[in-house]
């Protein structure tokens, strides 16, 4: 098949996303948040999101469509994220997704969700060069992984033992009372801050649990850290440097993920880092992961901010490969799989 048209649709969390994908051309990405009716939760609420599903499924695959300037009929596949992610967002998506390929008579591709954040890389920056290794940064992921195949063959070189960089972020940005999502907030502080400003540990890089983990990740510690230092200068009625406690969690945050990423590329031969996932867009981490890469002689491929977020390009990106790798296309009745191994690219 001659550059495959693939429709690739996303309901993992709070983003309802829908796109086409035309070999290595994007002609159309569509996406719709239910981020503001969390936002006074502090955090995603299931029911809430899948409602939200519900309602954009049918205007985001259609205005996808009509961007792209085709009709389903014209669809060579159709993708959807399978997991991993929240069970009853993933039902709408897929039940979505499955419906229109039975009414369509189009083959459809259960697919892994976290594997499309490096899939995506390929409309910005091309094919893999061999030996590529892919740090995954996002809300709930904080994972290093090895591509042999996208299409066939992941392997995981490390991964989070308790809280990503995301959720991290999310719960300082809660003490510190930046509204939810609190990412953004944080980053825009820390712009202005001094990132020595506090002594922020940088977790499983030292002593035996640094060598006994040398690619996981480990976040908790830095949260916690970070909680009891702001609840200790309250104590004292001291005011909070928002601004340095910002930069000095992002600079923490942002060395480790550059320097276990830096030293796995090291072990495996690999001249190649692809970066993916919403905290990839994070400004620390992107400026933090491009020094070391150039240090270290290393190209770091980060895609521009609207590919570093839940998007349907990504999963679309993933059919793709699929389908040229000649993969057989899901089962009809596949099921979803929230907790979804990142060794797994498709069901």
């Amino acid at each position: 098949m001659n550059q495959p048209i693939v429709l690739g649709i996303e309901s993992t969390c709070d983003e309802t996303a829908a796109a086409i994908v035309q070999g290595r051309t994007l002609l159309s990405n569509v996406v719709a948040s239910s981020m503001n009716e969390h936002a006074r939760y502090g955090g995603v609420i299931p029911e809430i999101a899948s409602r939200a599903h519900a309602e954009a499924f049918v205007p985001c695959v259609r205005q996808a469509l009509a961007d792209a300037g085709l009709e389903l009929s014209d669809i060579d596949a159709i993708a959807v994220s399978a997991g991993p992610g929240l069970a009853g967002c993933l039902a709408v998506g897929v039940s979505g997704a499955k419906a229109l390929a039975w009414a369509a008579h189009k083959p459809i591709y259960g697919i892994n969700h976290v594997i499309g954040h490096i899939a995506v890389t390929q409309l910005q920056f091309g094919a893999f060069p061999p030996d590529t290794l892919a740090l995954i940064v996002s809300g709930g992921h904080t994972s290093l992984l090895h591509v042999e195949d996208v299409a066939r063959h992941i392997d995981v070189v490390g991964t989070t033992l308790d809280d990503a960089a995301g959720e991290c972020f999310d719960k300082v940005a809660r003490l510190l009372g930046f509204p939810y999502p609190g990412g953004p907030h944080i980053d825009r502080h820390a712009q202005q801050g001094d990132p020595h400003a506090i002594r922020v540990p940088q977790g499983l890089t030292q002593g035996k649990a640094g060598r006994e983990h040398p690619y996981d990740f480990s976040f908790s510690g830095v949260k916690t850290a970070v909680a009891r230092w702001i609840e200790e200068q309250q104590a004292e009625g001291r005011a909070i440097p928002v601004d340095d406690v910002c930069a000095s969690l992002a600079d923490s945050v942002a060395s480790v993920l550059a320097r276990k990423a830096m030293h796995g590329c090291e072990q495996y031969g690999s001249k190649t880092l692809i970066v993916g996932g919403g905290f990839s867009a994070n400004s620390q981490l992107r400026a933090k992961l491009l020094e070391e890469g150039e240090r270290c002689r290393v190209q770091v491929r980060i895609p521009q901010i609207k590919l570093c977020t839940d998007n349907g390009a990504m999963v679309a990106m993933l059919g793709v490969n699929l389908v040229e790798a000649g993969v057989k296309p899901s089962d009809p009745d596949f099921p979803i799989d929230s907790a979804m191994p990142l060794t797994t690219i498709s069901v």
